[in-house]
């Protein structure tokens, strides 16, 4: 069974999910939610920008009785795409089709991907206001049952602070984040914890296009002193600082030892982890806002 993190919501959800990004086609889809579910996994992240939710849900939809699964038993989380921002309209023509796609009737998590709206300049403070009627609009759709909890995605300190102020008593459950050795965010990850913001980490093992993560010769020493891969030595770094993870892979044998965490790193190794040099390989907010 995995772990779960009880969000502000009121809501619980698994701290180890599938991640979809760039997994895209019918069968590719089935495959990996196949496989997905057969280790174990049971909560699935995806965005509409991915455009692979009608796939996951064709998917579910016939998978879910093969594992004697109920809806309730998955945990689905999407995404706002950035360029509705701000357009009410638009918010809850993106919820209708994300519940459609998927074929469900609520969505457990759903998330602003990005803190700026796509038609205006990151330094525009106009980004600042789109993101208030955003929110204010996903309150909305959440009180009438539509999404069960709401958060974001990419929000630094000061976007999260903007929107506290003006949030209904509704704040995010959940902030999905770049996070891992290279680039840890502690001051973010402290700033959460003390608001009751769940954090999410995606990039747990860098980028498709970028494994100097995997490859750095402290992750691959320590993995190899613990006999585990060091992509699961990098999972598990989030884990044991209670940060969720949405590992995504394509390969059968990739998904499965992305849920073997039953492991530990002692107290040392976690420091020696938590003092690599930074680098961020993903998109940066911080100039939005």
């Amino acid at each position: 069974m995995l772990d779960l993190q009880k969000l502000s919501t009121g809501y619980s959800m698994p701290l180890v999910g599938f991640g979809t990004y760039k997994i895209r086609g019918r069968d590719t889809v089935y495959q990996v939610i196949d496989e997905s579910l057969n280790v174990g996994f049971r909560s699935i992240d995806t965005a509409e920008v991915y455009q692979n939710e009608e796939d996951i849900g064709y998917a579910l939809n016939s998978l879910l009785p093969k594992y004697n699964l109920q809806r309730e038993d998955i945990f689905i989380t999407t995404k706002l795409a950035p360029s509705y921002n701000g357009n009410l309209i638009r918010i809850e023509e993106s919820v209708q089709r994300s519940l459609k796609a998927l074929n469900i009737t609520y969505i457990d998590l759903y998330l602003i991907h990005w803190p700026g709206a796509t038609r205006l300049p990151e330094n525009s403070t106009n980004n600042q206001i789109l993101r208030t009627k955003t929110w204010d609009k996903l309150v909305e759709l959440k009180k009438q049952g539509l999404l069960k909890s709401i958060g974001v995605s990419n929000y630094t300190i000061n976007h999260l602070e903007d929107l506290m102020q003006y949030c209904q008593d509704v704040p995010p459950a959940v902030n999905q984040v770049e996070c891992h050795p290279h680039y840890r965010q502690e001051e973010l990850i402290k700033y959460c914890n003390e608001k009751g913001i769940h954090v999410q980490a995606y990039s747990s093992l860098g980028t498709s296009s970028n494994t100097n993560l995997l490859k750095d010769p402290t992750v691959t020493l320590i993995a190899s002193r613990l006999n585990v891969s060091p992509a699961r030595l990098l999972l598990k770094w989030a884990l044991q600082q209670n940060i969720g993870i949405i590992p995504k892979a394509v390969k059968r044998e990739h998904i499965g030892d992305n849920i073997q965490l039953n492991f530990t790193i002692d107290k040392e190794d976690m420091k020696v982890l938590s003092s690599l040099p930074q680098h961020k390989y993903c998109w940066d907010p911080s100039n939005v806002y």
